[in-house]
């Protein structure tokens, strides 16, 4: 999907920890992992499973599945299933899609809603627009941004549940689902791994991480939060079984434009890369779920995407934006701290 490293996710970077790498429980599972390319990011499966033929097998199937959901959601390959939807605005009628693009598609129609299309993935021509500024280092001419806004808004995609249909209604309007494609992705991932008998595994999207039961032994997979920066001691640990969490936000992607930091996260409302610097990582039951989430409550900010955090039922988050001097302020939901581990950080696995 994300054939360079762009577009609406990333801002803490979360790595699983040495607890990862349990011992064998009485010989009996072994601890396997492989990391392979994949929509534009590595993708890093760790499983437990009793032989390495076994683990070939389950990696085989789990990168399988990914490429045939990179061939459906990626807005890279004009090829792919929403490429071809896209060259269809305006609609003349609703086109049926695949079942995979439909749940994508009316997930992100539900969360534009809830947040008054922070989270919008119609914003394709804006962020065609913002690639373009990031790497030249120069604005968007009015003139360019007036042309994109005509075609942006989710109320512009119509979605026919009765006969997953969809119908795009304005001329040149582009879909983007990097904002929560990916999670789509690695719960997919898990799916396909539990069809072959495997359940306690481990997907990691650079980022996005899925996980099912726990490691031989353990009560959970341990994961480190390192908010808005790569180096340093992670801030929290968490605790996650059949559960995913990822981030969102600009310390790895992000631009400055005549004096003014600008994420690579696009604000739907302007056109422009946003400005407020937050980063976020949100926990819930799926990663679909978790992926979306988070780039709306960076979107929301602090407040309201707490709220929406708080309504989400078993989600959780924990907010992190820095100040120019002192310490930076933080935010989490009333459910974060059940996953948060009472102890010192550990070192993050290499």
């Amino acid at each position: 999907m994300k054939r360079l490293p762009v577009v609406l996710l990333w801002v803490l970077f979360l790595a699983p920890c040495t607890s990862l790498a349990a011992a064998p429980e009485g010989g009996e599972l072994e601890r396997f992992e492989s990391t392979q390319r994949e929509m534009g990011v590595p993708f890093k499966i760790i499983l437990y499973v009793r032989d390495q033929t076994a683990a070939n097998r389950a990696f085989q199937a789990a990168f399988s599945r990914i490429s045939e959901l990179n061939q459906v959601l990626s807005d890279y390959d004009d090829q792919s299933e929403l490429s071809r939807l896209t060259r269809t605005a305006p609609s003349p009628k609703p086109v049926p899609v695949s079942d995979p693009l439909w749940l994508v598609l009316e997930r992100s129609q539900q969360l534009a809603e809830q947040t008054d299309g922070a989270f919008d993935v119609t914003v394709g021509p804006y962020v065609r627009l913002w690639r373009r500024a990031r790497r030249s280092k120069e604005m968007p001419s009015a003139e360019r941004l007036a042309e994109a806004r005509a075609a942006v808004g989710y109320r512009f995609l119509r979605l026919d549940p009765e006969h997953h249909m969809a119908q795009l209604l304005r001329p040149h309007m582009r879909l983007d689902l990097g904002g929560i494609a990916m999670g789509y992705a690695v719960d997919e991932t898990l799916k396909r791994l539990r069809e072959l008998g495997i359940t306690r595994a481990l997907v990691d999207a650079s980022g996005d991480i899925g996980v099912g039961d726990p490691p031989p032994g353990k009560a959970g997979w341990t994961i480190a939060v390192v908010p808005l920066s790569h180096e340093g001691t992670p801030t929290k640990q968490i605790l996650l079984a059949n559960a995913a969490v990822s981030t969102a936000g600009d310390a790895f992607q992000h631009v400055v434009i005549l004096g003014q930091r600008y994420s690579h996260i696009v604000d739907p409302h302007t056109g422009l890369g946003m400005t407020d610097r937050v980063g976020v990582t949100v926990v819930a039951a799926d990663c679909l779920t978790a992926d979306g989430l988070d780039t709306a409550v960076a979107a929301l900010g602090p407040a309201r995407g707490l709220e929406l955090v708080e309504k989400t039922p078993g989600a959780a988050a924990f907010l992190v934006r820095p100040r120019e001097e002192g310490e930076p302020e933080v935010f989490e939901s009333s459910r974060f701290a059940r996953y948060v581990i009472p102890s010192e950080p550990q070192p993050i696995e290499k």
